[in-house]
Formats: structure tokens, C-alpha cells, sequence
């Protein structure tokens, strides 16, 4: 059966029959095309199972675009390939079109965030590999690439190969491999997020452009992002994740927008403001730390002085309490810049001021909250008393106000502890990386313990030699 491509309509004004070609916008017809209950993903980890993500039920229907939210952390891209069929889930179930998958979904295709393009072959040749893989004819495969090329704004560049693209040209070439095997549901992991701002914002105004069109060879699109204005500006539905201690759906929302959406309308921007409360809510975090906070073995109530925490403790706070990734550059600038507006301020207007996305600013709000010194109070950062000191303290005393917050975070505790169980103060990271690896994926151990090496050097709790890969206890540690 021949694929149908179709062309990207020319600017100017149609004439004849090829003016009453082209498809009107497309109507959401409600057909569910992807459907997970119960769906469970956990890896293997030193300690047992690593839960990824739990009880994840979701729908996903023709026509209709559906953002799937969250921070780093969240499982997104793990729900996302789930979805694809290219990782099995543990327990619960994914549907396509009624049938539970077994393997990779035949109804989907995939851009990936770094192109994945291979670099000996052509763009046309990079766009014919799914069709070579379903054994399409070379004839059709060739003419079927060419109008996928087309169709996603390459003409003239056949040829090329990708290291003669920018990165903008070689995410196209991902999108026209993906598009022109005409799959039901485009499955998108943050792909404009290795672009530079301008090149992102124009191929999302174009994809957005054909998806309205009805020029798309898709009835529905899957997007994994972490940014919400793109998602609010892109999306039907957006699907909020949470990460504490494992993904799940905080919320589910229906945007209701007309396209073209205007960004600067107030439904668009109040649109932003909920989607950022939503992401930022600290109601997740309190309740599933309290428990493993509450009580040392025996059922004495928090610690007793000058003796700390067990370690078996504090692990099992570290799983509910991740470590943003802040600098204490980044965040100390932020608190500066509260304290100069009255220690109050709206986190999208400061976003605006300062030229950034408002969830570029999370890691930073996080790292305020998790230490103390800030509260989130509706879309306003307030900063307590103690961050307000800290913004306004000389060198010296914002080290020792920020080391006797960044003793109680869990993380930078349980190896300050650590040390101090220790005659010699010094423990490898190898030892920290065991320990985080019962909760965490590797990836995310190292972006752990590089925050808390940063955190703990900074606030003179101890030191890292990276030769020998150990931890040693810094002097400052007594004093607290």
C-alpha cells in the first residue's frame, strides 16, 4: 500500500484543484490509540528494585497533542518509551488500539532530543531507514523520503550529510525519518531542546503550522518536555509528573486554547502560573518525608545532641529528597535578587527580567526551599528570615549560615555523618555511590553526589580529592 505523504502547502494563493486539496484543520475524533493502566517501571539496583515510575494510568487519543511534564527525575522519557514498546513495563499494561504490546509499537516513530542520526548516510538515506526496516521497495522508499523531506522544509538538501546541517536541519531529517512511516501517535523526547532558542521556536511554529494544517501524517503527538511554556503553547493535554520518591501523575490538564496561541494573553500566562504551582507544590515532598524523618531506631523523636543520625535513616530520607541541580552561585544569586525587590517577588516576572524560561529558575527555587531559606507562597518566592540574612551576609557569614542549613539537608548529612563515624574522617565515594544507587539510576547518582560535593565544600563540611575519589572531613564540621 503506498504511503501518503503530504506536501507542505506553499505560501501565496492556490489555484485550481490544488486549492480544494488541502485538508481541513483536524477534528479530535476521541479514538484512544495508546493506553497504560497500572503501569509500573523499576530497574534493577544494588538493593533490589529501583521504582522508576508507579500506577501510572493514561489515555492517549486521535487527534490531540500530549505533553508529558515534570522535572528531571520524573520518568518521562522512561514513560515515554514504555509507551513506544521499547521497554518493557514490570507490571501493568500498555495498549495500542486494544491490544497489549508485546514489543515495539508498530503505531509509533520516535525523534530523539540528540537527532540520532548516522552520520556515513545521507538525509535521504537517514529518512529511508524505517521504511528499508518494514521492506518497502526502493522505488516507494525513495519517493515516500523525498516527500517527507518535503513536507519538513529539507528540499535541496537530499544529500547532505549530517555533519553539513545545523543542528536545527538535523532534527528535521529526525523528524521527516519519524513522519514519513506515517505513524499514528509521533512520540517527541524533548526535541528542541539541544536547539538554540531561535531555531527551537521557529520548528515548533512550523510543526505547529502543519499539525493544524491537517497536513500531518499523524493523529496524535506524545512530547516529553520540561519546559512549560512549550508545553502549554503545544499541548491539548499536559500530563504533570511527580518525582518523590518515584514518577507519578500529580495532574492532568486541559488546556482549552485556540491556535495560534497568544503568549501574551492573560488565559496563556494564568495557564503558566497554575502549571508552575502545580510542579513546585511542596504538600508531595512534606508528606513522604515526614515518616522517614520522624523518629531514630528506638522511637526517640529527632536526634539526640551531639549524636547523629543513623545512616540507615538518613538513606531512607535521601530517597524522598533528592538534591536539585543548583549551584550555590545560582541560588545565592536568586536569593540576591529577592532580597532586592523587598525579599518578595513574582518568579514569572523575575523570569522575564532576566531573559530565562520560569522552569530554568526550579533547580534554584528548589534549592532555596529544600535549605530553608525561601517558601513558595502561590507564584511568589518569599524569602524567610534566615534567607533574607543570607542574602545580605558578607562571605563568612553567609558560609556559616548556609552550613548550618545545608547540614540538615539529608544528602550532605549522611556523609558529613559518615565521616564523623570515622577515625581517619575519610570514606570513598564508592560508598555513597552504593547507597544511592538503592534509590536512584546512575545517572542521577552522579548528578547527586556532584550537588552535594558542591554544597558540602562550599559550607566547609568536607573536602574531595578526586584522585582517589574520597571524601574527608573539613574542620568546619566540629564546629557545627
Amino acid at each position: 500500500m503506498p504511503l501518503k505523504i503530504f506536501r507542505k502547502p506553499r505560501t501565496g494563493t492556490a489555484t485550481g484543484s490544488a486549492a480544494g486539496s488541502a485538508k481541513p484543520p483536524r477534528a479530535a475524533d476521541g479514538e484512544v490509540l495508546l493506553e497504560t493502566v497500572g503501569l509500573t517501571k523499576s530497574y534493577a539496583g544494588a538493593d533490589g528494585e529501583l521504582p522508576v515510575l508507579a500506577g501510572i494510568d493514561l489515555k492517549v487519543r486521535a487527534g490531540e497533542i500530549v505533553a508529558l511534564l515534570g522535572k528531571s527525575g520524573s520518568g518521562k522519557s522512561t514513560l515515554l518509551r514504555c509507551l513506544a514498546g521499547l521497554i518493557p513495563p514490570s507490571s501493568g499494561t500498555v495498549a495500542y488500539r486494544g491490544a497489549p504490546l508485546t514489543g515495539a509499537n508498530p503505531g509509533t516513530a520516535m525523534v530523539f532530543q540528540t537527532f540520532a542520526l548516522l552520520p556515513w548516510l545521507t538525509v535521504q538515506q537517514n529518512v529511508e531507514l524505517g521504511l528499508e526496516a518494514r521492506g518497502v521497495p526502493d522505488e516507494e522508499r525513495a519517493r515516500a523520503a523525498v516527500h517527507a523531506i518535503d513536507l519538513i522544509g529539507l528540499d535541496g538538501f537530499e544529500s547532505a550529510y549530517p555533519k553539513e546541517l545545523s543542528g536545527g536541519m538535523r532534527q528535521r531529517v529526525g523528524f521527516a525519518r519519524a513522519l514519513v512511516v506515517e505513524p499514528d501517535v509521533l512520540m517527541m523526547d524533548e526535541p528542541f531542546s539541544a536547539l538554540d532558542v531561535l531555531t527551537a521556536e521557529n520548528l515548533r511554529g512550523e510543526l505547529m503550522e502543519l499539525w493544524e494544517s491537517g497536513q500531518f501524517p499523524t493523529r496524535a503527538v506524545v512530547l516529553v518536555t520540561h519546559n512549560i511554556e512549550e508545553a502549554v503553547l503545544m499541548a491539548d493535554r499536559i500530563v504533570v509528573l511527580g518525582s518523590r520518591p518515584y514518577g507519578t501523575i500529580r495532574e492532568t490538564i486541559d488546556v482549552g486554547l485556540e491556535r495560534p496561541r497568544d503568549r501574551e494573553s492573560e488565559a496563556f500566562q494564568d495557564l503558566i502560573d497554575r502549571v508552575y504551582r502545580i510542579m513546585t507544590g511542596r504538600t508531595e515532598a512534606k508528606e513522604t518525608t515526614a515518616p522517614a524523618a520522624q523518629a531514630a531506631p528506638g522511637g526517640e523523636p529527632g536526634r539526640a545532641a551531639g549524636r547523629p543520625e543513623p545512616v540507615d535513616l538518613d538513606k531512607r530520607t535521601v530517597a524522598n529528597t533528592p538534591l536539585p541541580t543548583a549551584t550555590v552561585d545560582g541560588f545565592s544569586g536568586l536569593a540576591e535578587l529577592v532580597a532586592h525587590r523587598g525579599g518578595r517577588c513574582d518568579l514569572a516576572d523575575l523570569s522575564d527580567e532576566l531573559g530565562l524560561d520560569i522552569d530554568d529558575m526550579l533547580p534554584q527555587v528548589d534549592a532555596l526551599d529544600l535549605l530553608g531559606f525561601a517558601t513558595i507562597q502561590g507564584d511568589d518566592l518569599l524569602l524567610t528570615d534566615v534567607g533574607g540574612a543570607f542574602a545580605g551576609a558578607d562571605v563568612q557569614e553567609s558560609k556559616t549560615l548556609f552550613a548550618r542549613a545545608a547540614i540538615q539537608v539529608p544528602l550532605v548529612k549522611l556523609i558529613t555523618n559518615s565521616l564523623r563515624r570515622q577515625p581517619e574522617g575519610t570514606v570513598r565515594a564508592g560508598f555513597f555511590r552504593d547507597l544511592l544507587a538503592h534509590h536512584y539510576t546512575s545517572e542521577q547518582v552522579e548528578q547527586q553526589l556532584e550537588t552535594a560535593t558542591d554544597w558540602g565544600r562550599y559550607a566547609e563540611l568536607y573536602m574531595y580529592d578526586a584522585d582517589p575519589e574520597e571524601y574527608r572531613l573539613d574542620e568546619g564540621a566540629a564546629l557545627l
